[in-house]
């Protein structure tokens, strides 16, 4: 039997942590995730969490948790049973569960398996925390460190099908599918009105947001974004023969996944911003994964876009990755009670270019 390739063994991991089984990275303890294990009967002796939890739980005293980013390992004056594990792990649960510790950061000898983990938790869209060599961890899944540059390689990703799609802003419509072959997520692009080289199309990079494109929150700008975006592809198309790709990224919450948004959305309602909130639940402010688009792009045959965005980064990460962009073009729209507070953060603190 042929083992199973790098991008292969990160699928697994990935799914094993989704399902609540154990990993087993090189140099590391078997680790459980917290999450999502079943079994009340589990137990152990510590835990591991990211520095930005660990700094909310009042450690960064202690030399091992110091740092700002990063693993943090924990040993409690017991044993850390399911229960106390997760009240520790998910600060949206701190109102409820405010007592906590003592707690003792101790040095991590398998920082890189570590940090590695807690990426593969981001990845799944699960907390990032680990109960670390518990007790009845089951049969874990292997993987390596190197495993993941495999998994995240965009060459991976091809196209798998395409058809024509009328959609409201535009009958002329084409959706094209694409999947990477040991990536669940399918990323989708949606062409309006003819594509042609005599024109450079107007560009919209938009993650999945389930909550504002189909829900219609108001927490975000997620869906008045999208439907202006084929708004003004179809203008474009109908009054000046151009046309556009909305390239629709399955990135739910910057990254994060839907339902550690949500988590970070219970803590917006406690009174953090979205940035300090993902933070909090010890995640990065930022983990799309924009060289997908660029793939995207590529594999469409478009090398030269003009992109609708207030982020600079997004212009900044497709021209490193070879996409001439040769106009930014604002996309800004009004703002509403429930989320004016959230576009301000885009603006004071993530960089974005809002009025």
């Amino acid at each position: 039997m042929n083992e199973p390739s790098p991008a292969r063994r990160v699928a697994q991991a990935i799914d094993a942590l989704r399902h609540g089984w154990s990993i087993a990275i090189e140099g590391a303890p078997i680790l459980v995730p917290v999450e999502t294990v079943a079994g009340a009967a589990i137990s152990a002796p510590q835990l591991l969490l990211g520095a930005s939890r660990a700094a909310t739980l009042k450690l960064t005293n202690q030399r091992e948790a110091a740092l700002a980013e990063g693993p943090v390992l924990l040993r409690g004056a017991e044993k850390f049973d399911l229960a106390s594990a997760q009240a520790t792990a998910d600060p949206s649960l701190d109102l409820a569960t405010p007592l906590k510790g003592p707690f003792r950061a101790e040095a991590l000898e398998w920082r890189s398996s570590a940090t590695f983990a807690l990426e593969l938790a981001r990845i799944a869209g699960i907390l990032p925390a680990f109960l670390v060599a518990p007790d009845n961890a089951g049969e874990p899944q292997s993987v390596a460190l190197s495993d993941l540059a495999a998994w995240r390689d965009i060459r991976q990703l091809s196209i798998a099908t395409r058809a024509r799609l009328p959609v409201a802003a535009c009958e002329d419509a084409e959706i094209v599918a694409f999947r990477s072959t040991d990536d669940m997520r399918e990323h989708v692009a949606l062409i309006i009105g003819q594509q042609s080289s005599d024109y450079v199309p107007l560009v919209r990079l938009h993650s999945e947001c389930l909550t504002g494109d189909i829900l219609g929150s108001l927490k975000c700008d997620c869906g008045p974004q999208l439907d202006a975006a084929l708004r003004s592809m179809a203008q474009e198309s109908e009054e000046n023969g151009g046309w556009g790709v909305l390239l629709y990224l399955r990135q739910e919450g910057r990254g994060i996944g839907l339902i550690n948004k949500l988590r970070a959305y219970k803590l917006q309602d406690q009174g953090f911003d979205t940035m300090d909130a993902n933070s909090r639940l010890g995640l990065p402010e930022e983990a799309r994964d924009f060289p997908v688009a660029a793939r995207m792009l590529d594999l469409l045959g478009v090398p030269s876009i003009r992109l609708m965005t207030n982020n600079p980064q997004k212009v900044a990460v497709l021209q490193a990755t070879g996409v001439n962009v040769v106009e930014r073009v604002p996309h800004q729209l009004p703002s509403n009670p429930h989320n004016s507070h959230y576009l301000d953060t885009k603006r004071n603190r993530a960089g974005h270019l809002l009025d």
